[in-house]
């Protein structure tokens, strides 16, 4: 392994070779210098640092780790907006099931990943639905006085609970999920069956009912996937299309002979393309640390490492991996087929193509790992100055456009001081719980402006309310990064290019600019009623009359008295003139 520094010790470049001599002799040749990449790339370096190890595939994870470590700038740097979901199963006294796109040593179990994204969604909500193991984000270490709303539509055993449950029936539960996401669905409906002749025994007959229909579900789900894997293996093919420095990747996943998914790459400041170099790069930082490796890989370029990371794949999965470049036939047809998907994603990222309001909320749905992809956003924001006329708002997107009838403002009410948390927690139940008692649809994805602590505020008035299903999110100003609820700790960062992430600041900025306001006009109201209530024989209707009209105290001061008098009268006009307040006040002659 070897490591360009520049003059400052910054890694600026990582690769390997056999012969090391030999490699940064290349670099000096002519006809290399005169290339735009390498050419800066030694014009930069002033120093060359080495690792030895003992062999290629050693270099391999090697590299890898330190070009995630180190990004440096001329190496090609993996950059995507997607990755793809797993259903993690914690380790605790009370396990619970959640999506998940971050895999941690923490004793959980995880599983997957999924494809589409949105199967993991639907096979979560399977489990509540049938086994009743929760995703709440409920503290289970000490029991609570009530249950929430899940427990009561039959979605969790309400462990939260002293006597909803027991640890013998939830323990039940959690191993018929864990034998359900291993794929045991055999096992599973045979332990099914046992408890249902336990509960005809005792005479439970509509749970042995409920049993019975679920071990149809199981076998036949257990059927689909027995047939699916009879179709084919499982294939990822890579295809791109590049107008240099702009370069987009399309990858897709072909799992048991159908295509299931995509995901895109993009890069817009490559100085040079040489396709062997590229994809022997993007295999390494895709494959070397994802726990699953498909059993075939088509590329559009072969490259001189193919062979080394065949065998380290390989060992990998346990099982034979390929990489090959098709040259005819079907799989050459394939290749074409996402080269062409490849062309249409550069077009739609690079020709800034607006996209619909399904790509649009599809990609949202992708980005956030959300269940739906959400047809309607509200978005609320705070405004106050120094904790002072503190007053909230709620923007509406919707179906690819904000919907300003539905635009909301709120005066907060409860809040004393400066306290941003507390005023979000507050509109969020006013909102929400009004919708609760109305039976109204709730949006399919709820966003607040700011980070960690305005998020948990609203989460903690959702759940005041008993709603635990409601998507949630937040954007943090200084970082543009969108934290999901229930996925603190893998907050989204998403590229500047991003559609997702213009259409979440554009949201954003809706309900801070209407916030904003809204702040400033209720702050000019309160400031022109404290002076004008002191101006004697000036009262309460007098003054509504000039707030309607000038809507400003700065625009009292710079009126002629003839227009206050059409406005107020002209006693009242010359009240205003004539009073002692008129110093504070200075109207125009």
């Amino acid at each position: 392994m070897y490591l360009y520094k520049d003059a400052h010790g910054t890694v600026i470049y990582v690769g390997k070779a056999k012969n090391l001599r030999a490699r940064v002799r290349s670099y000096f040749n002519v006809d290399r210098l005169a290339e735009s990449k390498t050419g800066t790339l030694i014009h930069e370096a002033r120093n060359i640092d080495f690792i030895q190890v003992d062999n290629e595939k050693e270099a391999l994870a090697l590299e890898n780790n330190l070009i995630k470590q180190w990004k440096p700038r001329y190496n090609i740097l993996l950059r995507d907006d997607k990755t793809y979901p797993y259903i993690k199963l914690t380790a605790e006294k009370y396990p619970r099931v959640y999506v998940t796109r971050r895999l941690r040593k923490d004793g959980s179990s995880y599983f997957g990943p999924y494809f589409p994204g949105n199967l993991a969604h639907r096979l979560v909500h399977f489990i509540h639905r049938h086994f009743k193991v929760p995703s709440c984000r409920i503290d289970l270490t000490r029991k609570h006085s009530h249950p929430c709303l899940e427990y009561h539509i039959h979605r969790c055993l309400g462990p939260c609970v002293e006597g909803l449950t027991t640890d013998e029936r939830y323990a039940e539960a959690v191993r018929s999920v864990r034998m359900f996401l291993e794929g045991r669905h055999k096992d599973l409906a045979q332990e099914l069956r046992s408890r249902i002749q336990v509960a005809s025994l005792d005479t439970r007959y509509e749970e042995a009912a409920a049993l019975h229909e679920l071990v149809r579900t199981v076998e036949e789900l257990g059927e689909k996937q027995k047939m699916a894997s009879t179709d084919g293996g499982d294939t990822d093919i890579f295809a791109y299309y590049a107008e240099v420095p702009l370069i987009a990747v399309n990858l897709f996943h072909l799992r048991n002979g159908h295509i299931v998914d995509r995901r895109e790459f993009f890069w817009e400041d490559q100085r040079e393309f040489d396709a062997p170099e590229f994809f022997a790069s993007l295999l390494k930082q895709v494959y070397l640390d994802d726990p699953y490796v498909p059993a075939v890989i088509h590329v559009p370029a072969d490259f001189e490492e193919r062979e080394v990371l065949e065998d380290f794949l390989s060992e990998k999965r346990g099982r034979k991996v390929e990489i090959h470049t098709p040259q005819r036939g079907q799989k050459k047809a394939m290749l074409e087929l996402v080269e062409s998907n490849a062309r249409h994603s550069f077009e739609q990222r690079f020709r800034v193509l607006k996209p619909t309001s399904k790509a649009i909320s599809g990609a949202l749905q992708d980005a956030l790992g959300l269940e739906n992809a959400p047809q309607r956003i509200e978005c609320f924001d705070i405004s106050h100055i120094q904790g002072t006329d503190k007053v909230a708002s709620m923007v509406v997107w919707e179906n690819g456009r904000m919907k300003k009838a539905d635009y909301r403002k709120f005066i907060i009410k409860t809040v004393e001081g400066n306290n941003d948390f507390a005023s979000m927690r507050e509109v969020i139940g006013r909102r929400y719980g009004r919708l609760k008692e109305e039976g109204a649809a709730r949006p399919g994805l709820v966003l607040v402006d700011g980070g960690l602590g305005q998020l948990h505020a609203a989460a903690a008035a959702l759940e005041e309310l008993g709603i635990t299903d409601q998507p949630l999110a937040s954007i943090a100003k200084r970082e543009e990064w969108i934290y999901v609820y229930g996925q603190e700790e893998e907050p989204i960062v998403l590229d500047k290019f991003s559609p997702v992430l213009h259409l979440v600041q554009t949201v954003r900025d809706e309900a801070h600019r209407f916030a904003v306001t809204f702040h400033r006009t209720r702050r000019n109201e309160s400031r022109m009623r404290s002076e004008l209530d002191l101006i004697p024989g000036i009262g309460e209707k007098t003054v509504m009359k000039l707030l309607r009209h000038f809507g400003s105290l700065e625009r009292v001061r710079e009126a002629p008295e003839e227009e206050l008098a059409r406005v107020a009268g002209r006693a009242a006009a010359r009240k205003l003139k004539n009073s002692k307040a008129s110093a504070s006040i200075e109207l125009a002659p």
